[in-house]
């Protein structure tokens, strides 16, 4: 069996002592992230050279001691470490042109957070930090797998969260042909149509929470700057916030499960979803969260060895005849419903794109194509006109 990657979340319901320690972890954090990232430019400038890791870290043992900074004893030494790794990682990536040269971390900005790559147990509902101690978690679940590492965050309400990363054994897939296959159609109204004609309606969460959301933010906007209840009616926006981001992952977890449990294969189409971001119906499109669908159907399809086949995004799925294969260059967006000029077959425009997006996903799955194939590197533009959806 293969291994993967697995991770758990729980929330943590630590006393008025071990909020206080977990504060104090992150701000150590970002303190010793602060002070390597200064200690880098500073030595650049001089000699330009960089500074690697493991001279950073024989610098941090010796301000450790230094009687300024001996309240980094207080914390742990793998955190201090990890976050040298952190931002190493970062300069990595600035050094590839993956991403921006890193910057300092605000205390009133950055959240509170920190990473533990080992030494954290997890027992009896309680998980253990080092320096602060056993804190319950409110643990949905039970954790078989030994635990790699561990990430503690803040959200914007105050509450505190614990991730542990574990490896996974994934089973390895049916040797035979899938016994069921589905084509998934995502849509805005709905959130997903079947090939077998299952229609499931979109919660558009965000949209329901809008009056509750712009009442929110008309009292932050009412409250002075600084004042501690500007601070609470802040929360109370970040909690409204909350409360829609959670409903939706409920939503696609249970949804994403079901088809899981429910068939053998699954067949999508490429979205590009940052492209849809940058359009009118880009808050439509971020509230159905067509890429969240993609991701949690993606784990848990590997995890449950089932194929997961993604077809080009420039597949005319809905221009085209699921029943004869014709294709209708004039069909717009507003077209919800259309008959086939060449065989009469009136088509409902989702139901036949999923059936399209199924039948090309069987083709690809018979010629052994990838079913993790996307279009990093490639031409993103459709070949010619009259392809795209």
């Amino acid at each position: 069996m293969a291994l993967s990657h697995k991770v758990y979340r729980f929330r943590l319901e630590p006393t008025v002592t071990q909020a206080r320690g977990l504060v104090q972890q992150a701000g150590a954090r970002r303190w010793v992230w602060n002070w390597a990232l200064a200690r880098r430019r500073t030595h650049y400038q001089a000699t330009q050279t960089s500074l690697s890791f493991k001279e950073l870290s024989t610098e941090l043992t010796a301000v450790k001691h230094q009687p300024a900074t001996a309240w980094l004893q207080t914390v742990d030494s793998q955190l201090l470490q990890q976050s040298l790794r952190d931002l190493q990682a970062a300069f990595s990536r600035f050094f590839a042109k993956d991403a921006r040269f890193p910057r300092f971390k605000s205390r009133k900005r950055d959240r509170l957070r920190f990473r533990i790559p080992q030494r954290v147990q997890l027992k009896g509902s309680r998980v253990y930090v080092p320096k602060v101690g056993w804190v319950r978690i409110r643990q949905s679940q039970p954790v078989v797998e030994p635990t790699r590492s561990a990430t503690f965050a803040q959200d914007a309400v105050g509450q505190w969260f614990v991730t542990l990363t574990v490896e996974h054994e994934i089973p390895e897939g049916p040797t035979g042909p899938p016994a069921t296959v589905v084509g998934i159609d995502l849509g805005l109204t709905t959130a997903a149509v079947l090939s077998d004609g299952t229609s499931i309606p979109a919660p558009r969460c965000f949209r329901t929470a809008e009056r509750t959301l712009a009442k929110a933010q008309r009292a932050v906007s009412r409250k002075h700057l600084g004042s501690m209840r500007r601070r609470k009616a802040t929360q109370q926006v970040a909690r409204v916030y909350q409360r829609t981001t959670r409903q939706r992952q409920d939503f696609l977890h249970k949804l994403t499960t079901q088809l899981v449990t429910t068939y053998d294969a699954f067949c999508l189409e490429d979205l590009s979803v940052t492209g849809l971001a940058r359009t009118k119906l880009a808050k439509s499109v971020l509230d159905a969260a067509p890429g969240e669908f993609r991701r949690q159907l993606a784990y848990k399809a590997q995890w449950a060895g089932k194929p997961l086949l993604v077809v080009d995004r420039f597949f005319p799925s809905s221009k085209r005849c699921s029943a004869c294969g014709t294709l209708k260059a004039d069909l717009t967006l507003k077209d919800r419903v259309w008959t086939c000029a060449a065989c009469g077959t009136h088509h409902e425009r989702d139901h036949n794109a999923a059936l399209n997006l199924r039948d090309e996903g069987l083709r690809l799955l018979a010629v052994g194509h990838p079913d993790s194939h996307n279009a990093q590197g490639d031409c993103v533009s459709p070949g010619t006109p009259g392809n795209g959806r």
